[in-house]
């Protein structure tokens, strides 16, 4: 009987041990979705009843499975943590094992992500005003002019005079500050793009220009070689130099400027490159105090855009000129237009106030208009009015592209360079796009005196 009861009371145990453990797993199974703390071991078992369950209560399961009454019975002295853990492994690979830890994600880690993500949307939501504030005050400067024409303050010349003495207009542009040729050839190979910056050498291309204005006026209209020459605006002398040298001895050429330091710098670089039939001097184009009929030639290149009196600046130029003697102009304008049938729009108006003011011009005129104030001083024969808009509107991004491949002498030249280049380059993309769109012209002006 003893031996019946003991084994009997042993049966009896490994029941109760063996239901403890199915409630311990269920509850293990619930703890991982909810906060509810396991149930209270069952009686009978004492202490190690108690160790078991204290156990149970601090582990958290993310993955369970129910185990049979067969696996039950045949381990009743396992925990059922360790069952649990040992039959959901059996029959995976550790590859497996690995990806179903790593598609679990932990509840701290998703809280963790969306608090950084609020943190981020919170971020943007608090700078974005400041941007989009900073963002249209530098657009507000920027489509500000700072250089207006001022009339009488000899606003060009002054402008001039701190673009030589601060030397990055000479660096990038050379000695000839004027657009450049490029040839068809060379423009279909991508001449004065990005990629295409050395294509065409920027410097050369001005160069080339004033072959083909000379090629196009004094050569076609005069045919022989000038005794003298006028420039009209000559700025540091580039075209004045490229001329004296072009006809050598017999040809003088004579250059004038309303900026002291251009005239300095012009006499500067005729001496280093030994050009001695050339001279330059200070004096207002409307008001020259060169005699009558003292030129064969008279050259004007991008000068008229700062003549606030075309008619005066045209009627002048032919007063100098000898008899036989041509005159030729190249100059931006602007599109021909007619208040009835072809006026400019708003728009068209709003840019071109911007270009007026921001490099110190009055205003610009057709070449058709400059075609009718020579023709219009009774004293002027072939008379020819083109637009070279063509082989010239690549120089105002080359010379952005430039600067983006040799940037160092900006750089260098610190904030207040910084900032006057940037303006420089806004001016020079709307100008490029006001030439592109129709807006301006590249205007090539000539005719003989009779």
């Amino acid at each position: 009987r003893r031996h019946v009861t003991t084994s009997s009371s042993s049966s009896s145990s490994q029941s109760r041990e063996c239901c403890a453990m199915v409630v311990r797993a269920l509850a293990s199974t619930s703890a991982s979705t909810s906060s509810a703390p396991p149930p209270p071991p069952p009686r009978g078992e004492g202490g190690q009843g108690r160790r078991r369950y204290e156990n149970t209560t601090t582990t958290t399961t993310t993955t369970t499975r129910i185990l049979s009454k067969e696996e039950l019975l045949c381990a009743p002295n396992e925990s059922v943590a360790q069952m649990a853990a040992a039959a959901s492994g059996s029959g995976k690979t550790k590859k497996s094992q690995k990806n179903a830890t790593s598609r679990a994600t932990p509840p701290i880690e998703s809280v963790r992500n969306a608090v950084v993500r609020a943190n981020a949307m919170n971020a943007q939501a608090f700078y974005l005003p400041y941007v989009a504030l900073a963002t249209f005050t530098i657009k507000k400067i920027l489509d500000t002019p700072s250089r207006t024409y001022v009339e009488g303050a000899n606003t060009v010349g002054s402008e001039y005079d701190a673009w030589t003495e601060e030397g990055i207009l000479e660096y990038y542009w050379g000695e000839h500050i004027h657009l450049g040729w490029y040839e068809d050839e060379d423009l279909a190979n991508g001449a004065g793009t990005l990629l295409g910056n050395d294509v065409t050498d920027f410097k050369e291309a001005k160069f080339a220009f004033v072959d083909k204005m000379c090629d196009w006026s004094i050569q076609d209209l005069f045919g022989k070689q000038p005794a003298n020459i006028l420039d009209v605006g000559c700025g540091i002398g580039g075209a004045s130099r490229h001329l004296a040298k072009r006809y050598g001895n017999g040809t003088e050429v004579t250059g004038i400027t309303l900026s002291p330091n251009q005239r300095d710098r012009a006499t500067e670089l005729a001496k280093e490159q030994n050009v001695p039939n050339v001279d330059f001097q200070v004096m207002n184009a409307l008001e020259m105090t060169f005699p009558d009929n003292t030129f064969d030639a008279v050259w004007a290149c991008e000068s008229g855009e700062h003549m606030p009196d075309k008619k005066k600046y045209v009627e002048e130029m032919i007063r100098v000129l000898k008899p036989g003697g041509v005159l030729v102009i190249a100059t931006w304008c602007q599109r021909e237009a007619d208040e009835t049938t072809n006026p400019f729009t708003e728009d068209e108006k709003k840019n071109l106030q911007f270009l007026y003011e921001e490099w110190a011009h009055p205003y610009f005129v057709s070449y058709e208009d400059y075609e009718r104030l020579m023709r219009n001083t009774n004293v002027m024969e072939k008379v020819q009015g083109e637009n070279w808009v063509k082989n010239t509107i690549a120089s105002w991004r080359h010379s952005i592209w430039v600067g983006v491949w040799d940037p160092w002498p900006v750089v260098f030249a610190g904030p207040r360079i910084w900032y006057k280049t940037v303006r420089e380059i806004v001016t020079l993309e709307r100008m490029h796009r006001a030439f592109d769109r129709g807006l301006m012209t590249y205007g090539l002006i000539k005719g003989r005196k009779k």
